[in-house]
């Protein structure tokens, strides 16, 4: 699953803390963090914020799929 222009970061991560099964980003290198984990997410949000104030682009694998329906909602609606 492909994002772009996330702009309610916190929120994002709201929705990933709140999905049931593992919430992991496919880096540009191959490199899978789990977007669960907290330490992974300030890590993975270090190198992917180069100065700007939204995220331009996340490539996600969902173990659930009620989950994504979850972040696509988020997506879509805000909630």
């Amino acid at each position: 699953m492909k994002l772009q222009n996330i702009t309610d970061i916190k929120g994002f991560f709201e929705v990933v803390n709140d999905c049931k099964g593992t919430v992991e980003l496919v880096t540009s290198e191959g490199d899978v963090l789990n977007l669960k984990s907290k330490l992974c997410q300030f890590v993975s949000m270090a190198n992917i914020f180069n100065n700007e104030s939204y995220i331009k682009e996340l490539d996600l694998k969902l173990s659930e799929p009620e989950d994504f329906q979850k972040i696509v909602s988020f997506i879509m609606y805000g909630n």
